[in-house]
């Protein structure tokens, strides 16, 4: 790869074109390309990252059979997203995010990565009984591997000989933590993390940035305020604030679920996150696209414009802009 060649090529500026499509990247087709590859990459099917229903996160497969290359390319993906101010709808536990900053991940980064081991290792930790006989437990673990075949490790040499008991229980919680988080993965994470200093190498992100405000850089913002959307947004084509479709429009939009709500920033700024500072900064416009009919509300994501017909009745608003955000990906169909 040419990157690989020359890391300094990835600090230039990105321009996307998607072939047999339309469309003048100003930034909304980067985003549309950061978010096609990310779903490509993080696909389950892939086998690079596992993803946890519960956390809704995804972490690192320790048994991907993917070479350390592809999790250098996600890492520069996750680079260039902060280089391109493109936000990715993709989610790690915040130990990644220290982890990239230099740390390791210890006992306590397991609650929000796997809170159910989190929460079994500390109940043996309080546990006041007899560890030893009450739990019959040893210092080998026990994994499984993409097919769902156990894989056993050793914490200390001949760990299955090593009982835990109430006076090295510490150790072993500390030893597993180090495990899961660090050593399983770290073939995986090494190449990912070079990837992210191939472009962010020269950058005060280490020094000026905690982890929480790198993953802020990284997926943006899930609190969306609309109201503060609304107050910002600009009219075009004849519309302004007090038309009346304008006012349909705002009222229809607050009373959808989070989750429309979500679909509908997707279908209107390529994202469904808010960019740092919120979703005041966003500065959306909505240009009238001509008078009442059945064709649906159209957007062009690089300039967050939504070009909205004048309706004739707030109910087929409705219906035509819940379809649109419904059924409408790709930027040709905008």
């Amino acid at each position: 790869m040419i990157a690989m060649e020359n890391p300094a090529d990835l600090k230039k500026q990105l321009y996307v074109e998607f072939e047999g499509e339309q469309g003048v990247d100003e930034g909304g087709v980067s985003k549309e390309f950061f978010q096609l590859v990310v779903e490509e990459i993080f696909n389950p099917d892939i086998g690079m990252f596992a993803y946890d229903e519960r956390t809704k996160m995804f972490w690192f497969n320790p048994s991907s059979f993917e070479n350390e290359g592809q999790f250098t390319l996600i890492g520069i993906v996750l680079g260039l997203a902060i280089y391109n101010n493109c936000i990715l709808d993709v989610h790690f536990p915040m130990v990644v995010y220290r982890k990239l900053m230099g740390k390791k991940g210890t006992f306590r980064d397991l609650a929000d990565s796997n809170p159910v081991l989190f929460q079994s290792l500390k109940e043996l930790l309080e546990y006041e009984g007899s560890v030893e006989e009450d739990m019959m437990i040893t210092f080998q673990i026990s994994q499984t591997d993409l097919f769902g075949n156990p894989l056993m490790y050793d914490l200390r040499e001949n760990g299955d000989q090593i009982p835990v008991t109430n006076e090295n229980r510490k150790e072993f919680v500390a030893q597993y933590a180090e495990y899961m988080l660090n050593k399983s993965v770290e073939k995986q994470f090494k190449a990912f993390r070079r990837g992210f200093h191939m472009v962010t190498n020269e950058s005060p992100l280490k020094y000026l940035f905690r982890p929480e405000e790198i993953e802020l850089l990284i997926c943006g913002s899930r609190n969306l305020d609309f109201q503060a959307l609304e107050e910002t947004t600009e009219y075009d084509g004849g519309y302004s604030r007090d038309s009346r479709i304008i006012k349909e429009f705002w009222e229809t939009l607050h009373s959808f679920a989070e989750e429309q709500k979500r679909l509908f920033l997707q279908f209107t700024t390529g994202t469904d996150r808010a960019p740092v500072g919120g979703l005041g900064k966003l500065k959306m416009i909505i240009a009238k696209n001509g008078p009442d009919t059945d064709r649906l509300p159209t957007s062009h994501t690089c300039f967050n414009v939504l070009l909205l017909p004048e309706y004739d009745t707030k109910e087929k608003l409705r219906e035509r802009l819940l379809k649109a955000i419904l059924y409408a990906k790709g930027f040709g169909m905008l």
